[in-house]
């Protein structure tokens, strides 16, 4: 401190030297005091201060402590205070503080504190030995003092304390050490040490822990206590360690240190206390004592007495004056004692008197009868008894009725007119609280009425308000306590009050344009009781709407009218209209102000800018512009396009077009006349009519096709040519240019032949006609556009001359007669008389009136003379009468309600006869139309002319509508049929109720209000009004309000959510049902309110000093919570609550502390708390069961020393539902809880759970099953049809409602019907039907029911009632289709393509009407779905001819009766088949495998085969001869089989025409195809340097590659040929490009036959030029060593009995040879093999044929055999048989063949060795004109024999046999299992 001194000293120097006279400054301490601390008794301590000033001289340093100047022990100036020796009474601050006396400036301070530090010293230590015994608790005392206090540590035999974390040493607050439950190891030295700053200090002392024996102090004693009281049995023991105490009752503990029965307690003196003791608790207890020194035990008895108690306490009683008092007080006592009953009232003993008026009963009542105003008081029941007294109070009160108030005044309010001020003395109450007040009025001297029904109680004077101006008033008060209504005051005097202005306005103003320049409005009166006075008149004021012009008012100066027509307005304006009602006292209110336009004006001006032009030649298109929008007047409903034709201003086309707002206009009129000139116009309408047109323009609709020409005839007609005319086409559709006309033979088109002719020519001459021949004559008109319509006839030439003999002439001369017959053209023709002309013999022309048009006639005449008639003419050709249009309407129509939008028509169709035209072409027209309405009438086409009913929809619902009918055909339309009406059914409304709105009007309320449904969408009678409402995002489904009526459009909405948003909608419902709701939905709030009470309040955290608080948020909260406000109570008196205001917290949790008051401690007990037990005792009880709710009753539990907050119930469904949550908020103080929302008519379990401040109790044991009642069904039955049955009953169907809409048992239905009326509805009858299962029922009516319509519903019911009503269904009644099919359903074939059905009608009592015809149904036998077809007879015959069948098919056919009301059943199918017939053209014919001299044809079968195919006929020749020889070849195939022949003899590139056709029971068309024999142009050239090469068992074939064709080479093909001039036939295929040699086995060829082979290249194209042959090689193998003789000669030797065995099968073998050779008589072997066609798309075909083997030529190892004898059934031929040798076979094949063994038939060993099947596409050749071999080949494995793969589902039936000719071979397959080999036959043509 020194130094720093002295350097603040040199720097004060430094600058006296380098100034003058410095200015004074004020004092500055540089370095202040410092914080010190000495130890008390030390040497000295120093505090030192450092300041500064100018001038330094004056400057002044002194020393202050607590405010008092310190002298003593200053140094340097002041500067240094030093302390000598320093005690603890030197402690505290010392201020420094410099200044410069008599100057101005403040002086400085700085303060530092001296601490003084002593060392610890005890003022409380233990003693030197302490002795305890075992089990008590000892407190070691250590107390120190010192400063700063000093820290205190304990240490155990050296040892810390803390170390030794015994938790039965606690260290004291105030430092000592207490140690529980002593031990004999607590033994030891404790030392306590006291430390700090200054110092240490320690005690010490020596705890000795010892053991004493068990002994009593207080034994137990005998003890006697009443039943519910608390008994305490003592037992009071010394001894160390504090013995253990155990009370026993018999051998049952029943308290102890460790064992614990509810209701036996063990004090901590030892004794046993029991609570409450029961009477079963009495008996001897035994006290055990014991510890480590020993034990002892003593017994005492109790004796439990049945406490007295009151059992039936007095309660507070109300009586009324001059009634009888009865207060009970019943009480139970032990037998043993006796109890006396003392009444005491108002603590006065009752003595009662000698009169009978108070009574004491034997049971303790006390009745007191008379009661009055003097036995008001306290009674109170005492029971006195030895086992215990018992004591109830009750208070007894006397009420009476309240007397009449007094001084009733009545004034006017100066204030208020319409306000009267009531006042009046307070009467006597009665002895019961006055309730409240009732004021009554009589107004203008009617009766009395309550005006005031509620008046508070402490009232003496009301305001009574509400009252009508102009009126008088008297009136009335009374007063009402419990007992009842008091008597009336007097009446004041009678008081009027002024007249005011109307206070309500008119009512239902209705404002409506009248025309477009006035409006009428109407209103009502405003409401009586608002007229304040008598009304003058009205006043109608009126403004423009939208803008802020001034009023226009109308005067009306009588009451007596209330409308006016407001006049002289502008056109198509909206107008804003009020009226006020006015009388003495002024105007009164206007009313709300209504809008209303002025009616619409027509358009002023025409569209602008309008531009036309034809688009075709039906079709004009328009573009304009609107008018401008000041001169539209109105709403602009849209356009008119105007078209008419020039030369006929009144035919207009008028097509209307909605507005489009948007850019230019556009539209087209379609349908007009072709080529024509119109004249176009556009206009704009409004709705009061059309505007003027625009300018017309002149547009030209463009050219078309004319139509047909008119009145096609025929004259002239020979046998070789005829005349046919015609006129021009009505419709020419441009300039004729020509006429086209076209004949044909009749069904020929091949035939056809077409000449145009000018425009000038109408007639023509066709030449070159065949005779006798029905021809189909065609003309039509030709534009430039193209030829027109055709008129179509069909007609015959005649006949031959010389071949049509005239009619003879009787011999004798005379008049005559002619007599021409006709006869249709058909299956049975029958010639009928038509006409007689008389006494005309020499007429040559007749004419023949009455035919049916475009009908064929034959004619045929005779003569007839007064002798008789000459013989019949022959008859002519067919001649067709022209068409016309219908000459009749259809028939029996017939209109019935289809549904809301629709009318079934039904009629019965022409007959055949009066088509009068092409069938196809026949239609039904139907119009129809709204009666009164200047619309025009909509159309409907029919073009089924079998049609006998339609179902016109889109029409208006609830409509009457008139409706014709005509046919047409294709030449016109026939007349209209009478007119017949029909409505359609009323319907739910299509639209929402308009201006629908809701405004909340309370917390709970919303008011709805709004208009009716527009009158055009009402569909019906309006029955009322449903208000749809849910709670948004609370409810799932909405509920309803329902209003019925159509005069009231609003409804209040009560008993609402608070401060809950709600969706609304509104909607009309009419009896059909429910109509739209309004949308969008309205939403509406309800108003907030006050919040409802937190739930789920529990107390987790409870402490000395705070509490924590935790609930949820109101379940109610009834607006958005803004906060909390806990209350703290109870208080203590005289203290009011204090109320915390919180913002809400999301944890909703709060803490309070409790801050005590003085320094008094807060002492509370300390209970541990647990989960409270779960309610018991729960109990449902049946009485409180409803169908949906039931009321839950139970005893709570123990609440776990916590009170309990809340209880939760959870409910289950039975049999299988989970547990759910009913509520979690039920008041801790319920003991009952209704539990809703339930299901009726279902099983329930219920459990409860309790809550407190610990948690969650666990839950109850469950209730019993409680089973909900029953309720209504919630459904009715759906899907509910009504159907005619009979014609005077109907059949009822339905399905049940759904399950869990029943609500109970469903007991049965009930049907509800009434018979329908336009202008009424008739009562409605009943049928009940007791049956749950029922899904139908039959309706019947008397006869009184036909023809009548009825509506039909029904409901469900149970036991508690029906269910709503199904949506009701129209049925007419007296029709009904026949209930039974047609009976004897026969089918018999006519011709292949005809069968004729015929029946019996169905029962007479099941046709329900006339049969207006029957209904035959026909289809496959296999295809119903796609073959089925309809003949409909509209006669009541029994027989039809079924024609245009297909041949040889099974049909199944079906009838069915139907009369006026629809079909009746089909019968059931019966089966018929047709003949046979020719059959179709086969479906295909292909070539494949083409070489020079060889091809495959195959071919399919026929898609129609109208019969059995009983096989195929092929026929080819070459389109040029050959060598000046042309050659037809034709092949019978027999069978269906097969469909492929092999032809080897053909000649390189020649063309040949082939033709296949197919035969049944004859042959049908062919299929003709071309086919050149190869090479093809740019198949490859053929391989060079073929050369054989011989080993010892093979050949070896090698070439080179030749020229490439137009493709690259895909392969090769091996031919080979015996040398002795056989043909060429296929050896081995499908050899790989690019290989130049081939291996064959010599175990392919015949042993000893000298063979050719060529190779022939194979591209994409085909096969190419095939090799020059080879050179001959033997087919001859070497003998094997096993041939030598010497090996026969030993194997016969040694093999005797093998070589017999051998012989044996060979004999066996030999007998199965069935067929012979012609020549040699040999039989011959057969094999199977399969053989694919293919070339390119052409499918593959796999073949079946034979291995044959020829003896001595082409011989296999195993031996030969000669060929059989040809089998005549399988030949045909041209000319004759020629009988040839036949030839061995080679075998085809490919080059990646395998052994392997083959199928052989009867020759397994002998004619076929293991040979592997040859690849698809592999064919084997037969050579059939060479008599030295045979070529064969083996099937394909897998493959069927005798099929062609691409062909499915051919005919299984014989194989096919083959023809060949000589020097030709064709191949096919013997029949299946035939041994016959291919033949050759030669034909030449």
């Amino acid at each position: 401190m020194g130094t720093v001194s002295g350097l603040i000293l040199l720097l004060h120097i430094f600058d006296r030297k380098g100034a003058g006279t410095p200015e004074a400054t004020g004092p500055v301490i540089v370095i202040p005091p410092r914080n010190s601390s000495v130890v008390a008794g030390s040497s000295e301590a120093t505090l030192e201060c450092i300041a500064s000033a100018r001038p330094l001289e004056e400057l002044r340093v002194t020393w202050k402590r607590n405010g008092v100047p310190v002298t003593s022990g200053l140094h340097s100036f002041g500067r240094r205070l030093t302390i000598s020796t320093p005690t603890s009474s030197d402690t505290g601050p010392y201020v420094c503080e410099a200044a410069l006396p008599g100057s101005p400036f403040e002086p400085a301070r700085a303060q530092a504190f001296l601490s003084i530090i002593e060392p610890p010293y005890f003022t409380a230590e233990p003693e030197s030995r302490i002795l305890v015994e075992v089990e008590e608790t000892v407190d070691l005392a250590c107390v120190a003092m010192g400063v700063p206090p000093p820290a205190l540590q304990w240490y155990k035999d050296a040892v810390s304390v803390h170390k030794l974390r015994n938790p039965r040493y606690q260290a004291l607050p105030a430092g000592g050490l207490r140690i529980q439950k002593l031990r004999p190891e607590d033994s030891g030295i404790f030392q306590c040490f006291a430390s700090n700053e200054g110092g240490e200090a320690q005690t010490s002392t020596y705890l000795d822990v010892t053991n004493v024996a068990p002994a009593f102090t207080q034994p137990p004693a005998d003890t006697t206590v009443t039943d519910g009281m608390t008994a305490v049995l003592r037992c009071q023991v010394s001894g160390a360690p504090r013995p253990a105490i155990t009370w026993r009752r018999g051998n049952q503990i029943l308290a102890s240190g460790s064992v614990r029965i509810p209701r036996f307690m063990l004090l901590e003196s030892g004794g046993l206390q029991i609570t409450p003791v029961f009477i079963q608790d009495a008996g001897n207890y035994t006290c055990h004592a014991a510890n480590a020194e020993g034990s002892l035990r003593a017994s005492a008895t109790l004796t439990v007495w049945n406490r007295t108690s009151i059992v039936r306490p007095p309660e507070d009683s109300v009586v009324i004056k001059g009634t009888t008092a009865a207060l009970h007080c019943g009480a139970t006592h032990d037998p043993r004692v006796s109890l006396r009953y003392v009444w005491k009232k108002d603590n006065a003993v009752i003595a009662p008197p000698g009169s009978s008026r108070i009574v004491v009963e034997k049971d303790g009542s006390l009745l007191i009868s008379q009661t009055w105003s003097g036995d008001i008081g306290d009674y109170t029941c005492d029971v006195v008894s030895e086992g215990g007294n018992d004591s109830r109070a009750a208070r007894l009160e006397v009420i009476e009725l309240p007397h009449s108030p007094q001084n009733l005044l009545a004034s006017l309010n100066s204030s208020h007119s319409r306000t009267v001020m009531l006042s009046w003395v307070r009467p006597f109450d009665g002895n019961s609280p006055v309730l409240y007040y009732i004021v009554e009025l009589s107004e203008n001297n009617s009766p009395w009425k309550v005006h005031l029904s509620n008046v508070g109680p402490e009232m003496t004077s009301v305001a009574v308000r509400g009252l009508t101006p102009a009126r008088t008033y008297q009136f009335r008060v009374c007063a009402v306590n419990q007992v009842g209504r008091g008597q009336y005051s007097a009446e004041t005097s009678r008081l009027m009050l002024p007249e005011e202005p109307p206070s309500a306005p008119p009512k239902n103003i209705v404002a409506s344009g009248r025309t477009n320049q006035s409006i009428m409005v109407q209103w009502q009166p405003p409401p009586e009781t608002e007229h304040n006075g008598v009304l003058r008149g009205y006043i109608l004021r009126y403004r423009l709407a939208g803008l802020p012009g001034e009023h226009q008012q109308r005067n009306i100066t009588s009451p007596e009218i209330s409308y006016c027509l407001v006049t002289e307005l502008i056109i198509w304006t909206q107008y804003e209209i009020q009226v006020a009602a006015y009388n003495g006292a002024g105007l009164g209110v206007f009313s709300r102000p209504v809008t209303e336009y002025t009616l619409q004006g027509v358009p002023t001006a025409p569209p602008q800018n309008v531009q036309t032009e034809a688009v075709n030649s039906t079709t004009i298109r328009f573009l304009w512009s609107p008018p401008p929008q000041q001169f539209v007047n109105g709403i602009n409903q849209g356009y008119k396009l105007l078209a008419w034709p020039a030369d006929a201003p009144e035919a207009v086309t008028v097509v209307t077009i909605a507005p489009d707002f948007h850019g230019v206009h556009h539209g087209f009129i379609t349908n007009l006349k072709k080529f024509t000139a119109y004249l176009a116009s556009v206009l704009c309408f409004t709705t009061p009519g059309d505007g003027p047109p625009s300018a017309p323009q002149l547009v030209w609709t463009h050219e078309d096709r004319p139509g047909a020409v008119g009145h096609l005839s025929f004259t002239e007609i020979l046998d070789t040519s005829l005349k046919v005319s015609w006129q021009e086409p009505l419709e020419k559709n441009g300039i004729i240019t020509g006429y086209e006309v076209s004949w044909e033979v009749f069904g020929r088109n091949d035939s056809r032949l077409t000449l145009t002719l000018n425009s000038t020519t109408h007639e023509f001459k066709i030449k070159g006609l065949s005779s006798l021949t029905t021809y189909t004559i065609d003309v039509a008109a030709v534009t430039a556009v193209g030829v027109g319509l055709a008129t179509s006839s069909t007609i015959s030439s005649g006949v031959p001359p010389g071949q049509c003999p005239r009619p003879r002439a009787a011999p004798c001369p005379g008049p005559g007669s002619a007599f021409p017959q006709v006869g249709a053209i058909g299956d049975e023709e029958e010639w009928v008389s038509l006409y007689e002309e008389e006494n005309e013999p020499d007429t040559q022309t007749l004419e023949i009136p009455n035919l049916t048009p475009y009908t064929q006639y034959r004619f045929r005449m005779r003569q007839v003379n007064v002798v008789g008639a000459s013989p019949f003419s022959q008859s002519s050709r067919v001649i067709q009468t022209l068409q016309a249009p219908p000459d009749v309407a259809p028939t029996s129509i017939t209109v019935r309600t289809a549904s809301e939008t629709s009318l079934r028509l039904r009629w019965v169709p022409l007959p055949d006869s009066r088509y009068n035209g092409n069938p196809e072409a026949v239609g039904y027209r139907i119009k129809y139309w709204r009666p009164g309405l200047q619309a025009s009438a909509l159309a409907h086409v029919i073009s089924d002319r079998l049609e006998r009913e339609f179902t016109v929809e889109g029409l208006e619902e609830w409509t009457e509508y008139e409706l014709q009918m005509q046919a047409f055909n294709a030449i016109g339309a026939g007349p209209w049929s009478e007119a017949v009406r029909g409505r359609t059914r009323e319907s739910v409304p299509s639209a929402a109720p308009e201006n629908v709105s809701a405004e909340a009007v309370s917390s709970t309320q919303i008011l709805l209000t709004w208009a009716s449904v527009p009158e055009q969408d009402q569909n019906g009678l309006i029955l009322g009004y449903k208000i749809l409402f849910r709670a948004k995002d609370l409810d799932p489904e909405p509920r309803s309000h329902v209003v019925r009526g159509n005069g009231t459009q609003s409804a209040l909405l009560a008993g609402l959510g608070k401060f809950v948003l709600y969706e609304l909608r509104v909607l009309a419902f009419t009896r059909i049902g429910n109509g739209v709701p309004s949308s969008p939905p309205i939403l509406e709030r309800t108003r907030d309110d006050a919040p409802g009470p937190p739930v789920r309040l529990v107390f987790p955290e409870v402490r000395l000093t705070s509490v924590r608080i935790v609930w949820q948020p109101p379940e109610e909260p009834n607006g958005i919570i803004l906060g909390k406000e806990p209350l703290e109570g109870p208080a203590p008196p005289g203290a009011g609550k204090n109320v915390h205001s919180l913002a809400e917290a999301p944890e909703a949790q709060l803490i309070f502390r409790i801050l005590g008051a003085g320094e008094r401690p807060l002492i509370c007990p300390l209970l541990v708390a647990e989960r409270p037990a779960p309610p018991r005792d729960l109990l449902v009880p049946q009485t409180d069961v409803t169908a949906r709710s039931l009321r839950l009753q139970w005893v709570p539990g123990s609440d776990g020393a916590s009170p309990i907050r809340y209880f939760t119930v959870q409910l289950r469904e039975l049999p299988g539902g989970q547990w759910q949550t009913y509520s979690s908020s039920i008041s801790h103080e319920a003991t009952a809880c209704a539990v809703e929302r339930l299901r009726p008519f279902t099983s329930y379990k219920l459990r409860l759970k309790a809550t407190n401040d610990i948690g969650d109790s666990d839950f109850s044991v469950e209730t019993e099953p409680v089973t909900t009642l029953q309720d209504v069904p919630g459904e009715p039955p759906s899907f509910v049809s009504v159907t005619p049955h009979t014609t005077s009953s109907v059949l009822v169907q339905w399905q049940p409602p759904r399950d869990e809409s029943l609500n109970g048992l469903l007991q049965g239905y009930r049907i509800y019907y009434r018979e329908l009326e336009y202008e009424g509805a008739s009562a409605t009858e009943s049928k009940t039907l007791k049956t749950p299962s029922a899904l139908r029922a039959e309706l019947t009516g008397s006869r009184s029911w036909k023809y009548r319509r009825y509506e039909v519903l029904m409901t469900a019911y149970n036991v508690v009632g029906e269910s709503p009503a199904s949506a009701p269904v129209e049925v007419f009644v007296g029709e009904a289709a026949p209930a039974v099919a047609p009976q004897r359903i026969q089918v018999n074939p006519l011709t292949a393509s005809q069968l004729e059905v015929t029946w019996d009608p169905p029962p007479p009592e099941s046709q329900n009407g006339n049969i207006q015809g029957y209904k035959i149904y026909y289809w496959e036998a296999d295809g119903q779905n796609e073959t089925e077809k309809m003949k409909v007879l509209f006669l009541p015959e029994t027989t039809v001819k079924l024609k245009n069948l297909s041949s040889h098919t099974s049909y199944l056919v079906s009838v069915s009766a139907f009369n006026a009301a629809g079909d009746g059943p089909r019968s059931g199918p019966r089966q018929g088949r047709t003949h046979q017939a020719a059959p179709g053209t086969p479906s295909f014919l292909a070539f494949s495998e083409i070489t020079s001299t060889t091809l495959n044809v195959s071919w399919g079968e026929p898609a129609a085969a109208n019969g059995i195919l009983q096989g195929y006929r092929v026929v080819y020749e070459p389109l040029a001869p050959v060598q000046g020889v042309s050659k037809v070849v034709t092949v019978d195939v027999k069978g269906n089989g097969q469909r492929w022949l092999k032809l080897r003899d053909l000649t390189k590139g020649v063309t040949y025409f082939f033709r296949v056709q197919a035969r049944t029971i004859a042959y049908g068309p062919e299929l003709q195809a071309n086919v050149t024999a190869g090479p093809a142009e740019g198949s490859p050239g053929s391989p060079r340097d073929v050369s054989v090469t011989k080993s010892a068992s093979e050949l070896t074939l090698q070439w080179t590659e030749g020229s490439a064709g137009r493709t690259p080479t895909t392969g090769y093909v091996i031919e080979a040929r015996p040398s002795d001039e056989g043909l060429w036939d296929t050896f081995v295929k499908d050899i790989p490009w690019g290989a130049t040699s081939c291996t064959i086995s010599l175990d392919k060829l015949r042993q000893g036959v000298t063979y050719e082979f060529r190779v022939v290249a194979v591209n994409q194209v085909g096969y190419g030029e095939p090799s020059s042959p080879s050179a001959a090689v033997s087919a001859q193998v070497e003998a094997p060593f096993y041939e030598e003789w010497w090996f026969l000669l030993v194997m016969a030797l040694s093999s005797l009995i093998v070589v017999l065995l051998v012989v044996f099968a060979l004999v066996l073998h030999g007998q199965n040879r069935k067929y012979k050779n012609c020549s040699t008589g040999k039989g011959i072997s057969s094999m199977e093999e399969s053989v694919t066609l293919d070339n390119g798309g052409f499918a593959a075909l796999e073949l079946n044929s034979r291995h044959l083997n020829v003896k001595n030529t082409f011989s296999k190892k195993n031996g030969t055999r000669s060929p059989p004898r040809p089998s005549p059934g399988g030949l045909h031929y041209s000319d004759e048989d020629i009988c040839s040798k036949y030839n061995g076979a080679v075998r085809t094949e490919s080059m990646n063949l395998q052994e392997k063994s083959g199928a052989a038939s009867e020759s397994e060993g002998t004619d076929s060795g293991s040979e592997d099947a040859p690849p698809q596409h592999s064919f084997v050749n037969h050579y059939m004109s060479d008599p030295t071999y045979y070529n064969s080949w083996k099937r394909r494995a897998g493959a069927a024999p005798h099929r062609y793969e691409a062909v499915a589902g051919a005919e299984a039936g014989p194989a096919p046999h083959a023809v060949v000719t000589t020097q030709s071979a064709v191949f096919a397959p013997a029949a299946r299992g035939a041994r016959t080999p291919l033949t050759g036959f030669s034909s030449f043509v």
